[in-house]
């Protein structure tokens, strides 16, 4: 169907719909009353439809408005966004981002790419949703953040998952445990000891569960958490010993924790960006999205 309409009768759209009334929508957007009439008039024309009831003191939205109303705000939206993009404001590098992750990425990569990017950027915002696997997915789904990273590759037409590297489960220790000092240990040994485990709403429980199908522990965790972060405080405290993605450990030379590498099976994860397909990003966020590729791909 050939669009007879032009954004200027949106916009006039827009303003009676806000305003309710012809002579103060005219004036928020610089018209007369009759040119204000006459773009209704001619949007309605090309839609077939009645969009609004008039009366003498008010106009409503007839029931096709409102749904036109709600589908064209988001157009107008999506148009301003785009314009936006390519305004000053983008050429100022300023703006939101909003960032997805699980929390072992975010607490051990997320502050030096944040760092790094806020140096060349540092009028922008990042917004970080550092939550488990499965809610990074729902976020970039939904449209709540930019992209996301996490260790589970979608299968759905609608995500996009881009590998950047694997991650090892070793085994978290405190430096004074009978493991510290080893450079391996099998998974059988690992579940000798008193454990710290996930509760099964943890990706990571879900992920290892699967790689150790064959391995029954010989006793059950002394304690189950939520995240990983929180069980390695567990391990901190000496609670036992917790299996965690390496990137999960503590950097820091004066860290209380230790690791040692897990054998029979070695269990990876993979960890990547997700994206949600045909979403075009703002150029600070693909700014910020090259920024972690570039430094995934250089570890």
């Amino acid at each position: 169907m050939p669009v007879n309409f032009d954004l200027n009768d949106l916009y006039a759209f827009r303003a009676l719909v806000e305003y309710g009334n012809f002579r103060l929508a005219a004036e928020s957007i610089c018209l007369s009353q009759p040119a204000l009439s006459r773009r209704i008039d001619k949007l309605e024309s090309a839609l077939g439809l009645k969009l609004f009831e008039r009366t003498t003191r008010r106009v409503t939205l007839t029931l096709k408005g409102q749904a036109f109303a709600e589908r064209s705000g988001q157009l107008l939206a999506d148009f301003e966004a785009v314009m936006a993009d390519l305004s000053e404001v983008s050429l100022a590098r300023t703006g939101l981002i909003t960032v997805a992750c699980v929390p072992s990425a975010a607490y051990y990569f997320m502050p030096n790419v944040i760092r790094s990017f806020q140096a060349r950027y540092p009028r922008v915002r990042i917004k970080l949703i550092d939550s488990s696997a499965g809610n990074v997915y729902d976020s970039v789904m939904s449209g709540q953040a930019d992209f996301g990273i996490s260790f589970s590759g979608s299968t759905q037409p609608d995500i996009e998952f881009l590998p950047l590297l694997n991650d090892e489960y070793v085994a978290a220790c405190r430096p004074e445990h009978a493991i510290a000092g080893k450079k391996s240990i099998t998974w059988q040994e690992f579940y000798r000891h008193d454990w710290v485990g996930l509760d099964k709403t943890s990706g990571n429980r879900t992920l290892l569960d699967q790689a150790l199908a064959e391995i029954a522990p010989e006793r059950p965790s002394i304690c189950e958490t939520r995240h990983v972060t929180t069980m390695l405080g567990m391990v901190e405290a000496g609670l036992g010993i917790a299996a965690v993605p390496a990137m999960s450990m503590p950097l820091s030379a004066h860290s209380a924790l230790t690791k040692v590498a897990l054998t029979g099976p070695v269990v990876t994860r993979t960890v990547g960006l997700l994206r949600r397909s045909g979403r075009m990003l703002s150029h600070v966020a693909q700014e910020l999205e090259n920024t972690l590729i570039e430094r995934y791909r250089s570890l």
